[in-house]
């Protein structure tokens, strides 16, 4: 019933059994004794998402319990919150952010509050999400560095008191040292930076529409706040990578930025930065070139910020294909000898191996050739990197073979998907297929429509992946979920009007996450229609101005525009006004007119299950030993149907006691899976989704292992507690 690949999935796990301990390359041991703390950001500055404590094992995790649980607050009542923090745990503390980016250190025991620090402007806006804070101690000196809104703050970790000498009032605008004005800039920082020495290496979150932010990576002294160096990813005059691009598009061109987190080498003294797409994300008709270093996994001099080698996996992209992770460094065994490599998995499930020192390929890569784009002005690139080990750990292609046959009378609609064209938006699967293009990756957006498969999420997102540094074996969970956008061309003729200019900014700047006809995303973005029942005039300029939520502020706008917007949503007395004040269509045409996941009318993917998978990858050999549903639907296996897996945000670790821990999935739940065959061990529910990376960490000899459970994501209810769970005393 489910497919090929579902068989697959199958024999993958029974091999895996069979196989046990056989699976990995290298003889496992328990030294590592670094791996013993959760210190950083994903348990150590390599991302390993690793940890040496094997208190909690195979035999005994069938017995965890929940040790404490701390309800961090300020969580949506609307069920629009999330948590995404993954916890960082020095000596008896740990340290963490709520659902409105409220930062708090806990005893790590028993989870009793020690202290809470409030960022500047927090009651007026929501301030999006935060992944994780950075620690760094020097003798006596003990700092939490801590970015929400626009600012990097500098805490004292014992008191939560800012540091008086760390940039103004302790904080640092990130807005500034990008050389534009940074009151027309939109720049914050969902991922905590990478520390080296006395630096704080630290990417940048900006808008993904016309107008964006540059995403240069910056390093500030721990000390001052002081801005030390400077890496410029959309390049400068003279500088590498310059004749990729238009001759000035350093001084509009927005994005390339490294939301996603960085990697770190401490011995070597090398930075490992992901980049993402260039702005904006689905034309890049005004840009026109290879478009380095968008899209590229960046190895810099942590000391000066030099480019050391690079790696662009995605060539100029129009599919916003942001690397969306820190990779990982490992060591593998490669032809009989033993390489420090860095492992980047992606967005439409591929892995990329390479020796981190050198840049070199361990597994070859081919550049494939993909159709030119049909819109006006585009010049899609002729080809793009395909690894050929490992194999992907996701599907790649939509076919109609491959479509959802668990109910044959089930009809497909697009969630928050307008169609347009049609008279009749819940088709046959085959049907509505059929209306848009599905060829695979990396074919050019149309206004026809197209499937991106894996979705937009993934694949691999900012959850990551984890390896053990004892096996070379990589840990991923993906998601399977096929997604379909349209394009639009702006209007030619008509912009005259206040309604008019706002209709066409508003297709620009905000259809990609409000959809073109304002119904919005459930539990993510809320719908616009008939706002004038809900916002006045000043409400709504407020949060252009300040962003609310997981909206950025769009300070890059104009006054007049703010006003267009402002008369088409709320359709105001103003809206007939002439307008002096045009749209950029000359310089981006198009915009994103629909944008939805593919679905049944039941709601369950399009797509034959897996929807949700975990999947381990000998990184050795360059194989995938075995992968396994992630997550289930109760009232689908209660009808018979193999457990299906879910969609899944937020990733996994593991442990030398032989386990996978992982939340992520739309189910609400947290397990533990055997790290050799992928046999569920445990699972528990929690109260709301742990769309987050867990921490384990041990305090007076107890292993500990906590979750964020913030929920909000999938249509499911917000949360607001970490919960922690151990084995009973008596073990």
């Amino acid at each position: 019933m489910f497919g090929n690949h579902w068989n697959i999935n199958f024999l993958l796990f029974l091999g895996g059994i069979w196989a046990m301990q056989g699976c990995t390359k290298k003889p496992e041991v328990q030294a590592f004794e670094e791996y013993r703390t959760w210190q950083s950001y994903l348990g150590d500055p390599t991302r390993s998402h690793f940890s040496s404590l094997d208190q909690i094992n195979q035999e005994n995790v069938k017995n965890l319990e929940v040790a404490w649980t701390y309800h961090a607050g300020d969580m949506s009542p609307e069920n629009q919150s999330q948590i995404q923090c993954n916890p960082i745990i020095v000596d008896t503390l740990l340290y963490a952010t709520n659902p409105k980016l409220k930062l708090f250190a806990l005893h790590a025991g028993n989870g009793r509050e020690v202290w809470t620090f409030i960022p500047d402007s927090l009651e007026e806006a929501g301030m999006g999400v935060n992944r994780g804070v950075t620690y760094w101690e020097e003798g006596e000196d003990k700092r939490i560095l801590f970015s929400a809104g626009s600012y990097l703050y500098a805490l004292d970790a014992r008191s939560g008191k800012r540091i008086p000498g760390f940039g103004k009032n302790g904080k640092v605008d990130l807005r500034e040292g990008l050389g534009r004005d940074p009151e027309k800039l939109s720049v914050v920082a969902t991922t905590p930076g990478a520390v080296y020495q006395n630096l704080l290496i630290q990417g940048s979150r900006v808008l993904e529409s016309p107008g964006a932010a540059p995403g240069h990576v910056r390093a500030y002294d721990i000390k001052t706040g002081k801005l030390v160096w400077t890496f410029h990813t959309i390049p400068q005059p003279g500088e590498f990578g310059y004749d990729t691009w238009p001759s000035d598009a350093h001084a509009y061109i927005g994005g390339a930025n490294s939301w996603a987190g960085i990697s770190l080498d401490e011995e070597a003294g090398i930075a490992y930065v992901p980049t993402g797409s260039a702005a904006f994300d689905f034309y890049g008709g005004n840009r026109p070139g290879q478009n380095l270093f968008a899209n590229c996994l960046l190895a810099l001099d942590a000391a000066t910020g030099k480019r050391l080698w690079h790696f662009q996996a995605v060539h100029h992209d129009i599919w916003d294909r942001d690397l969306p992770c820190p990779p990982n460094l490992v060591t593998v065994t490669h032809e009989g000898k033993e390489i420090p490599a860095v492992a980047q998995v992606t967005k439409a499930g591929l892995l990329f191996l390479f020796n981190r020192l050198t840049g070199d390929t361990l597994f070859p890569i081919e550049e494939r050739s993909f159709p030119a784009s049909t819109l006006e002005g585009e010049q899609a690139w002729p080809t793009q990197p395909i690894p050929t080990l490992p194999p992907p750990f996701a599907r790649q292609k939509l076919t109609t073979d491959a479509l959802n046959d668990m109910f044959p009378e089930a009809k497909a609609f697009v969630k928050e998907f307008s169609v347009e064209d049609s008279e009749d938006p819940y088709q046959s699967l085959p049907e509505q297929l059929a209306q848009v293009k599905s060829e695979g990756q990396f074919i050019p957006p149309s206004e026809q429509g197209n499937v991106m498969f894996p979705g937009f999420d993934g694949g691999a997102e900012w959850g990551g992946a984890a390896v053990d540094p004892s096996t070379g074996m990589l840990y991923v969970n993906a998601s399977e979920m096929p997604w379909i956008f349209r394009m639009r061309k702006l209007e030619e003729e008509g912009v005259e009007t206040l309604a008019s200019l706002g209709k066409n900014l508003y297709q620009q700047q905000c259809a990609r996450c409000h959809q073109a006809d304002l119904k919005g995303q459930s539990g993510v973005y809320p719908p616009l229609l008939n706002l004038q029942q809900t916002k006045s005039e000043a409400e709504v300029v407020q949060i252009l101005n300040q962003g609310k939520g997981a909206m950025p502020p769009f300070a890059h706008l104009e006054e007049e525009e703010k006003e267009a917007l402002v008369a088409y949503l709320l359709n105001t007395k103003e809206k007939n006004r002439q307008v002096s004040t045009k749209a950029s269509k000359a310089e981006v045409p198009y915009a994103v007119s629909s944008f939805g996941r593919f679905l049944d009318e039941n709601g369950y993917p399009a797509v034959k299950p897996p929807w949700g998978t975990l999947s381990a990858i000998d990184l050795n050999q360059g194989e995938i030993a075995w992968q396994v549903p992630l997550g289930e639907f109760e009232e689908l296996t209660a009808q018979g149907f193999p457990v299906t897996g879910t969609e899944n945000y937020g990733g996994p670790i593991v442990t030398a006691g032989g386990l996978i821990f992982i939340g992520a999935t739309q189910d609400e739940k947290f397990r533990a899976f055997n790290k050799h065959t992928g046999e569920i061990l445990w699972e528990t529910a929690l109260p709301a989704g742990g769309y987050a990376t867990p921490s384990t960490y041990e305090i007076k000899g107890k292993q500990y292992v906590v979750i964020a459970c913030g929920g909000g994501k999938m249509d499911t209810k917000s949360g607001d507690a970490y919960v922690a769970f151990a084995l009973p005393e008596a073990e």
